[in-house]
């Protein structure tokens, strides 16, 4: 084997196994902050600290936004009951892990630092890019099934969230194309319909199960602390229309060709 080849098998065997969350968990709770800049995007006041003990060195997005209004302006009109909260970033990693989708939505947990309580949210690392950037520049994945299929994860998520703002910059797109969903602070709806159906045409068969399998005590235990009653209840309201709108394309189409 020549140097070269040796180098780079070297460098594969020596790769560090992936933190369990509990880890990151516990890291972002308790590693003291070493270093922090102004996140520089988005609409909310925002942080990237960096965190450090004496195993560990990582970024984490630190967001304290928490914004209560009867009626706001928004994009497309005026919202009633109008909640732009660090909290549903919580939230959205919990029912994520609770869904098996917690390989797509990182780590958050609720930190108080700089007398400001907030979700310190895990650094994605190896960003390429944004679905954003992805487009302006033409960009198409190697792997076009794979793609697929975390796109359509995506759009599920969403939907059962119900996240009035979620938007190309929201999904980060790492050096081996993995998708990542970020900033859910205008998520967690009440109401109990669909934002859109369009996209959903397939579904992974594991997600689906956790999906029309999940009750209400475990959407407590998971979210209880986090959500509001009645934006659980939006929560199981938009399972039930996801589960008849999969069932439906299950008769039209046939099991095979909706469930993978």
């Amino acid at each position: 084997m020549g140097k070269s080849l040796l180098l780079v098998a070297l460098a594969v065997v020596v790769q560090p196994p992936p933190i369990a969350d509990e880890r990151k968990e516990d890291f972002l709770r308790t590693a003291p902050v070493v270093a922090a800049v102004p996140a520089g995007s988005g609409v909310t006041d925002s942080w990237r600290v960096t965190l450090e003990n004496a195993e560990l060195t990582h970024d984490a997005h630190f967001q304290t936004v928490d914004e209560r209004a009867a009626r706001k302006k928004v994009a497309g009109g005026v919202e009633v009951g109008f909640v732009d909260s660090y909290r549903y970033n919580i939230a959205a990693y919990r029912l994520a892990r609770l869904l098996g989708l917690d390989d797509m939505v990182p780590v958050s947990v609720e930190m108080r630092w700089r007398s400001r309580t907030g979700a310190m949210t895990w650094w994605v690392d190896d960003v390429m890019m944004d679905e954003n950037e992805k487009l302006e520049r033409g960009q198409n994945p190697p792997d076009g099934a794979s793609w697929s299929r975390q796109a359509e994860k995506v759009k599920l998520f969403s939907q059962l969230i119900h996240d009035t703002d979620r938007n190309r910059s929201n999904v980060l797109i790492t050096r081996s194309w993995k998708v990542w969903m970020i900033d859910f602070t205008r998520a967690f709806r009440p109401w109990p319909v669909l934002r859109s159906t369009e996209g959903l045409l397939r579904c992974d068969r594991r997600v689906y199960e956790k999906i029309r399998s999940m009750t209400l005590e475990e959407l407590k235990a998971a979210t209880g602390d986090i959500l509001e009653p009645r934006e659980i209840e939006g929560v199981l309201a938009r399972r039930d229309l996801l589960v008849a709108h999969y069932e439906k394309l299950v008769r039209d189409r046939g099991e095979s060709a909706v469930l993978y």
